[in-house]
């Protein structure tokens, strides 16, 4: 199984994409028709989010385990400690091998109900996403990649508090981050001079949001846990009511965004996808990132 950072190492930018877990059937069919779509033009690799119980983790473990059986593509598992003791997360860390998933994308994950309430931890599980990484790291040859936050966690007290924990994460074994959205690409970069000022090397890859909706902006706003910029407010609001110039406008917003990145040396996208593919599809191929072989 290729590994997420052999694929991120290429000589040229490459792209990847995330999708979260169907709830139905008629759920499957929307994602694996994107899947379908966006497996011809080779991403570096693809994720779904994971749910710490019930019917999303399940949908997770079952669509990444097709993913890695019956398609091309690079599958990336993600994991979050809620609500799991050591021991279930050692069941699904083996489950993830069994079907030949190396991959995991390690998260505490959020506070079920309110990503921004206290964080209990399961009382046989653990606190902190530095222990997850530990934990897969101990049971197999795991690529592992971590969550970035431009603006700081929201539960960090600054920024440099911020980037001792992400940097922690990354001695206990990460290969890799992914940063969580971010509206302009300074805040990506100062990110990323923070965790090299702190004589850390890895990777960071910037998220990417499509802006094709007023839905797809007020989401990026409430994941990032910033307002937006008053000047991107001013290019789209009035849009609002307009469906076909609102998209156009937000798509010409984030390739601005994402040419930027890439001109200051950024070797990899991670777009979410809200599992339609359209709007990444346009994108990468205005970006360049498809490769010749797709």
């Amino acid at each position: 199984m290729t590994s997420v950072i052999e694929r991120l190492r290429g000589d040229t930018p490459v792209f990847s994409v995330e999708f979260f877990p169907p709830r139905d059937e008629a759920d499957e069919a929307v994602l694996w028709r994107a899947i379908r779509e966006l497996e011809q033009l080779d991403p570096a690799y693809m994720s779904i989010t994971y749910g710490a119980g019930g019917s999303s983790r399940d949908g997770t473990i079952r669509s990444i385990a097709r993913v890695a059986t019956e398609t091309t593509l690079v599958p990336m598992a993600h994991l979050t400690a809620v609500n799991h003791s050591v021991a279930e997360l050692r069941n699904v860390i083996g489950w993830y091998a069994a079907v030949g998933v190396r991959n995991i994308l390690a998260l505490r994950g959020d506070p079920p109900g309110d990503p921004y309430g206290e964080w209990i931890p399961h009382p046989e599980g653990l606190g902190f996403a530095e222990e997850l990484v530990d934990l897969v790291r101990s049971l197999g040859d795991f690529c592992v990649g971590v969550s970035a936050f431009p603006y700081g966690h929201p539960r960090s007290p600054d920024l440099d508090t911020d980037t001792r924990y992400l940097v922690r994460k990354f001695n206990a074994g990460a290969d890799f981050g992914i940063a969580q959205l971010f509206f302009e690409a300074d805040d990506f970069l100062r990110l990323r001079d923070r965790v090299a000022a702190a004589g850390c090397d890895k990777l960071l890859i910037p998220g990417i949001m499509p802006l094709t909706t007023p839905r797809t902006l007020h989401k990026t706003i409430e994941l990032s846990g910033v307002d937006a910029p008053r000047a991107l407010l001013d290019r789209l609001e009035p849009l609002s009511g307009d469906a076909k110039a609102f998209r156009a406008e937000g798509l010409d917003a984030v390739t601005e965004l994402c040419e930027r990145l890439l001109a200051e040396g950024v070797p990899a996208l991670h777009f979410y996808t809200f599992n339609r593919s359209k709007a990444t599809r346009e994108l990468v191929g205005r970006l360049g990132l498809v490769p010749a072989r797709a």
